[in-house]
């Protein structure tokens, strides 16, 4: 990796936005929260585990030029909590170890090589490219120190995240560790609601035969009551 010097002089401002929108339409903004929100429930429990979605990655103090905003990135090894980017010097010089771009039309072949060769030099360790216009996914993985293809991803398991990417006639499914399908939040809201029904059916069912076993009971103590009374000692 080449050291840039770094600028003296002058107080050096990294701004928190490009002037890019965070997604060109509603399909690529949509995956670019369910990723990320996704993520962010299966390290929710992990305190050093940094998730999130269009934020500016600054990989060199004292050069603002030299940037850019992953549609999702996860960083090992840092503390959650907000940040207007993430300036990898103040992150103990580590970088984002995964990050996911979702493809749009205004998406262009030489963006995204540029983008590679960011990732590549700037020590990303996984880096995975979505289309869903045309339900095509690619992934690249750090071996040799640099990015290699993965030419199989059907069923890839992420090294980092422990997630597995399947792809289905029609769409990409995206599996947590426990092997829970990555949701929407409404998916997710509809989902808590059925297990919350099921739940309360369950509950009913097993006090529905508390009441069962509780009056069986009473007819048996009623029924030895009666043949007690007729100078019959019940079994």
């Amino acid at each position: 990796m080449t050291t840039l010097p770094i600028r003296t002089g002058k107080k050096v401002i990294y701004p928190d936005s490009d002037g890019q929108p965070m997604a060109d339409n509603t399909q690529q903004f949509r995956w670019i929260v369910l990723i990320k929100e996704n993520l962010e429930l299966i390290f929710a429990n992990a305190a050093d585990v940094f998730v999130a979605g269009d934020l500016l990655w600054y990989p060199v103090e004292g050069h603002p030029e030299i940037r850019v905003a992953p549609d999702v990135l996860v960083a090992f090894g840092r503390a959650k909590g907000d940040r207007g980017s993430y300036q990898q010097w103040r992150e103990n010089n580590i970088a984002p170890q995964v990050v996911f771009e979702i493809l749009s039309p205004g998406n262009r072949l030489k963006e995204m090589t540029k983008k590679l060769q960011f990732y590549d030099r700037y020590g990303v360790e996984e880096y995975y490219i979505y289309d869903p216009e045309t339900n095509e996914l690619n992934g690249l993985y750090k071996k040799d120190n640099r990015l290699n293809v993965i030419e199989d991803i059907e069923d890839w398991i992420s090294p980092r995240l422990q997630i597995r990417f399947k792809i289905s006639e029609d769409n990409l499914e995206i599996y947590r560790p426990d092997g829970q399908k990555f949701l929407t939040t409404l998916e997710l809201s509809q989902y808590a609601d059925q297990e919350s029904q099921r739940a309360n059916q369950e509950s009913q069912r097993a006090n529905q035969e508390s009441q069962r076993a509780n009056q069986e009971y009473e007819r048996a103590e009623r029924l030895s009551a009666q043949l007690r009374a007729m100078g019959i000692q019940p079994a």
